[in-house]
């Protein structure tokens, strides 16, 4: 049967990508910028033609924020700009919004637009039931689920009409799995996953939102879990089916890990992968889902 309407609404969210550029004419706001899978995310968006509003919290990460975005500007042909703001504070998130109009609305019609939303930046701590503190507690709530509810709070007024928008949440796999010490930290995660259902809700006119729920990922901090950590971590490992180490392919230092701790993290970029799908115009049928990007520790249901 013969769909034209869909057919012409599907030709001009893909003519918009420009081919091997999807995503070119876009503006992305990546929070927690600075490294990790934020800086991934960053790297996998600019390559898809992808405008960038790098957002970063401490002092210590200007100079390397700043540096990634001044090479994604010269790899990519794309404008990105770096904004320090602690998305833990009632000002941090609406501060970046702002900043972000002021550099990319156009200067004569005022325009402005934010595409593509991705809550990467967190905070975790493991802390038994018999230490939790309320600064503790506050503390990762405020950062992990405040941060993002208040960006899109701020963001909302400048989100696409034509259901093109996309939100992408860094969930984890501590919100369904119940790690031992994460009362707090699962809590900040499944309610982030809360948020993501009502969100595609309330905005199904204006983006999709979704979630991605990583495990273990090798990022600068991975190697320097101690040995109460790896013992944890192990047999969830073990039965990763894409956890499996492989020598010659993958990183030698996983691989001599491999043992101590079950098998090997995700590399960035493939966090990243799965947050770049979800903000392609292909996606547009996919709304409220936490998507499993974690080898297979946790099987969607």
């Amino acid at each position: 049967m013969s769909r034209p309407e869909y057919t012409r609404t599907a030709s001009t969210n893909l003519s918009r990508g420009g081919g091997s550029r999807p995503l070119e004419g876009r503006v992305a706001v990546v929070t927690g910028a600075s490294r990790g899978i934020g800086a991934a995310v960053c790297q996998n968006l600019a390559s898809k033609g992808c405008s960038l509003v790098m957002n970063y919290t401490s002092d210590s990460s200007a100079s390397q924020t700043e540096k990634l975005a001044s090479e994604l500007q010269s790899q990519h042909g794309i404008k990105a700009i770096t904004i320090q703001a602690n998305m833990g504070t009632d000002n941090g998130p609406a501060h970046i919004v702002e900043t972000a109009k002021n550099h990319f609305q156009h200067p004569k019609t005022k325009k402005f637009q934010l595409d593509i939303i991705v809550n990467n930046a967190g905070v975790s701590g493991n802390v038994p039931i018999e230490e939790s503190e309320s600064d503790e507690f506050y503390r990762q709530y405020n950062v992990n689920v405040r941060g993002p509810l208040f960006l899109m709070k701020a963001a909302t007024p400048y989100l696409p009409h034509d259901r093109s928008g996309r939100v992408v949440n860094l969930s984890s796999v501590s919100s369904s799995l119940g790690f031992a010490q994460q009362s707090i930290y699962g809590g900040t995660k499944a309610a982030l996953e809360a948020m993501t259902r009502t969100w595609a809700r309330e905005l199904a006119e204006r983006c999709t939102v979704n979630s991605i729920n990583p495990g273990p990922v090798a990022t600068d901090m991975y190697a320097s879990n101690g040995q109460e950590f790896f013992d944890m971590i192990n047999p969830w490992l073990k039965n990763t089916p894409l956890a499996h180490a492989r020598e010659g392919i993958d990183d030698k230092e996983f691989v001599d890990q491999a043992p101590k701790a079950g098998g090997r993290p995700a590399y960035e970029h493939e966090i990243a992968g799965v947050v770049g799908m979800l903000c392609l115009p292909e996606s547009g049928w996919s709304t409220g889902s936490v998507v499993c990007a974690n080898g297979g520790m946790r099987f969607s249901y």
